[in-house]
């Protein structure tokens, strides 16, 4: 029988960390991780591919673990609960 050593672990390059409250009139945010360096605030999903893209990072799938990890919901939250 043949096992596998280690569970594979994905190393993204892009992380979207959890939903932060804004401030006092402003929406809420998640930070956005590029290659382990904040790069700035995501609002929505269009910010996340434009801010990777703008660095360089083009992102066919959002859903692709290896390229993009969801930490605290996934590309569809983006309120506080």
């Amino acid at each position: 029988m043949t096992e596998q050593g280690s569970p594979y672990i994905s190393h993204p390059r892009v992380l979207v960390l959890g939903v932060c409250p804004g401030r006092p009139g402003e929406p809420p945010f998640r930070i956005m991780e590029l290659d382990g360096e904040v790069v700035g605030e995501a609002r929505t999903v269009t910010d996340v591919l434009e801010t990777a893209a703008h660095h360089g990072v083009v992102i066919h799938d959002l859903d692709d673990p290896d390229m993009v990890r969801w930490v605290g919901g996934d590309k569809y939250t983006w309120t506080l609960h």
